[in-house]
């Protein structure tokens, strides 16, 4: 007697559901991978770029750094060239910014 057609049927599909199984348990872990490999270089990428950020940065404060002293340094020599214009041109100002807050509190 030979096997019966419903039992070979069913080890062909145990068998069936056993590559799949393997299958996916194989694309599952390629995905893993895939997915580490991906983070580990974003990681890479973003610190690169804050890297660079923070030297540009850097470059940019000593810019505004230096264009403020020399700033400060024409302010400093204009005052003592002329300090009774100096004053009135600070009292002006602050007039002016008096009557902008005061406008503004009515």
């Amino acid at each position: 007697m030979g096997p019966i057609p419903g039992e070979q049927n069913m080890a062909e599909t145990t068998a069936g559901a056993d590559v799949a199984s393997k299958i996916a348990a194989d694309v599952t872990a390629q995905t893993e991978q895939s997915l580490a490999d991906l983070a580990r270089r974003a990681e890479v990428a973003i610190k690169e770029g804050l890297a660079d950020l923070k030297e540009r940065s850097r470059d940019y404060a000593d810019v505004a750094g230096e264009h403020f002293e020399t700033a400060q340094q024409y302010v400093t020599d204009r005052v003592q060239e002329r300090p009774i214009t100096a004053t009135l041109a600070a009292l002006g100002v602050g007039v002016l910014v008096g009557y902008l807050l005061a406008g503004r509190k009515q």
